[in-house]
């Protein structure tokens, strides 16, 4: 794509806040501490986790970026940021959370592969942006659409993004047609976290926003976004973010058997104390009259 380079070393990496606990140095992944989580409801973008597969693309000459949406559509495009730009903008708040978060405490129980994140790896941020569902319209795919004539029944975000898990490739996940095409399912091509430019770690110049998902699927830096009839088949669509029973090790796992994870299960972590906090007992006077 012409304006858009990926650097193959580490030499051109942003700058982070120094608070952040680094979980590994290249690519870059971190988290804050937990109680940054805690200080406000919307989390400020240097504490926002890091996730990365390689080293962050640059994209040096915005006016001459452009996404491609394409696949089984019968009207593909590549679109301008001027022209996403165009569309109603809309701003949603939504958490984003890496399947991975909370893995060291797994690994106590069960040994699991992967970066080895503390409770961090969460973030709530409002997006702004353009609603996939107005997008795909430009290309001839209206609101709530389950499958396009030609077949397509998923969309797939590519990045710009090449990782080592795709053999070089670019990072790529896809979510079924019928949700990127309702306007209620909020997911949005991002240009904007909590009212500022998006910034180079979290997907500068467009990345997808999918609420209620895994962040593995909100793929940052987009460089196409593709109309396919069967789910990504990407690395991280399917030899990785699956759920399997405690049956299920290294040596038998069969990841055919079992659908990509998209949704989260709730769950909770106390973040007003660290795990090596102690609290002192308190000695209480009881007067009886």
């Amino acid at each position: 794509m012409p304006g858009v380079r990926g650097p193959s070393e580490y030499s051109q990496e942003p700058p982070r806040h120094p608070s952040l606990q680094i979980n590994a140095k290249e690519p870059f992944n971190a988290e804050p501490p937990r109680s940054a989580l805690n200080s406000s409801y919307i989390t400020p973008v240097d504490l926002f986790y890091k996730r990365n597969h390689g080293p962050i693309p640059i994209v040096d000459d915005i006016e001459r970026y452009r996404v491609s949406v394409c696949g089984l559509v019968e009207n593909p495009k590549e679109l301008s940021m001027a022209i996403i730009r165009k569309l109603p903008k809309y701003e949603v708040t939504a958490t984003l959370q890496c399947a991975g978060n909370r893995r060291t405490a797994m690994s106590k129980t069960k040994t699991v592969k992967g970066v080895g994140w503390d409770v961090s790896a969460i973030g709530n941020a409002t997006w702004g942006g353009a609603k996939l569902s107005d997008v795909l319209e430009l290309v001839g795919i209206p609101k709530l659409t389950s499958v396009t004539s030609s077949g397509g029944k998923h969309v797939e975000f590519v990045s710009v993004d090449m990782c080592k898990e795709e053999k070089g490739g670019p990072y790529k996940a896809s979510i079924p047609l019928n949700q990127a095409t309702n306007p209620e399912a909020d997911v949005l091509l991002a240009y904007e976290m909590n009212g500022e430019p998006l910034n180079r770690d979290h997907g500068y110049p467009l990345r997808g926003i999918v609420p209620g998902v895994i962040g593995a699927r909100s793929v940052k830096w987009l460089d196409s976004i593709n109309i396919i009839a069967e789910e990504c088949q990407g690395f991280f669509m399917q030899k990785d973010y699956k759920m399997f029973p405690p049956t299920v090790d290294w040596d038998n796992i069969n990841w055919s058997t079992r659908r990509p994870q998209m949704d989260f299960p709730v769950q909770s972590v106390i973040c007003s104390f660290e795990d090596v906090d102690v609290v002192k007992q308190r000695k209480v006077s009881t007067i009886l009259q």
